[in-house]
């Protein structure tokens, strides 16, 4: 099978951050690798996904002249990666592109497309389409460009409505030249398995539907976990062990990883089909006395075959389709619409 990839943003999405305001940006530039935070159970997610065999690619609106303490602090939690991609903000402004500073239609969109032209192609013998799980957060625009790469990676965004989309949300007239020449030469194959958004902000949920049952918001990691490994990418013991972490780091009790799965159940994000092999799993696991977070994690298996059948209940497939982009686009990023230039 091809070697499946994960796309994960920084800000807000792996890493705590704060930059709403001039002084928090400071404070992020200042801060030691040692001294980021990390949101709980990203980490142990992410390791758990390069054991698994998934290439991490890092793409971030973060300033490229942020790379060493950023790469610096991955190293620190562990991480493995196969690209690292931060945004060119210094020359932005040289270039008095003041608005490309916030912009993420026309920084990301790009990157996403370039990355997957440039894609190590298939091994002789190998098969099939090497599908993709996408990190973001709900602070920016992530949702927005990450549903259109896939849209256009799919064939179901063409030619003339990336343009339209694209001049509306004021992409700059060269870097969408740059981005249609790549848009006509990645092949249209339906990548996008996923795209996980972080609830930073809190975002109601049911604000992310328009996007379809590709796009699930989540609260916690132990949420993201949980979807990864139905999507079939993951172990079952890669999700128990974020669930030991929030148990011992982060206060998180039994009920609580329950009630993490029942509400992704209730918005239709599970299947249930990944219940089994986490009971299983668990079961498994030897020493049970010495295991941290074992009374918790026993609860909460306890509770799985009542939950899962819950989640079938409640789970509907529907086919993809492609959102009213040049509608969301107006939307996609208040903060940026308000710059100059």
């Amino acid at each position: 099978m091809p070697r499946h990839i994960a796309r994960w943003d920084l800000d807000k999405t792996y890493l705590r951050t704060d930059f709403d305001t001039f002084r928090d940006l400071v404070k992020t530039a200042l801060e030691r690798p040692d001294e980021k935070q990390t949101n709980p159970g990203a980490s142990t997610l992410l390791r758990e996904m390069v054991r698994a065999g998934i290439s991490v690619h890092i793409l971030s609106g973060s300033p490229e002249q942020m790379r060493r303490k950023l790469e610096d602090k991955l190293r620190l939690d562990g991480i493995q990666w196969d690209s690292f991609t931060l945004k060119p903000n210094l020359q932005n402004l040289l270039r008095l592109r003041l608005r490309a500073v916030k912009d993420q239609l026309g920084f990301k969109l790009p990157a996403l497309l370039l990355a997957r032209l440039q894609a190590t192609p298939l091994l002789p013998g190998e098969s099939g389409v090497r599908h993709e799980t996408l990190f973001g957060d709900d602070a920016e625009a992530d949702a927005f460009v990450y549903s259109l790469y896939g849209d256009v990676l799919a064939g179901r965004v063409d030619e003339d409505v990336l343009v339209a989309v694209c001049e509306r949300g004021r992409v700059y007239p060269d870097v969408l030249e740059a981005l249609v020449d790549c848009a006509r030469q990645v092949e249209r194959v339906d990548a996008v398995e996923r795209i996980l958004i972080h609830l930073e902000r809190q975002t109601p949920p049911d604000t992310f539907r328009v996007y379809g049952q590709r796009a699930v918001p989540f609260y916690n990691y132990f949420q993201a976990a949980l979807v990864v490994h139905e999507d079939g990418r993951l172990p079952a013991e890669a999700v128990l062990r974020v669930g030991v972490e929030l148990v011992v780091h982060h206060r998180f009790d039994g009920d609580a990883l329950a009630r993490s799965y029942l509400d992704l159940a209730r918005r239709g994000h599970l299947r249930g089909s990944g219940a089994k092999g986490l009971v299983d799993g668990f079961e498994a696991w030897k020493e049970p006395g010495r295991m941290p977070g074992y009374g918790e994690l026993e609860t909460l298996v306890a509770r799985l075959p009542e939950l899962a059948d819950k989640a079938r209940a409640m789970h509907r497939d529907e086919p993809p389709t492609a959102p009213d982009y040049l509608e969301l686009v107006v939307q996609h990023n208040p903060r940026r619409a308000r710059s100059p230039r």
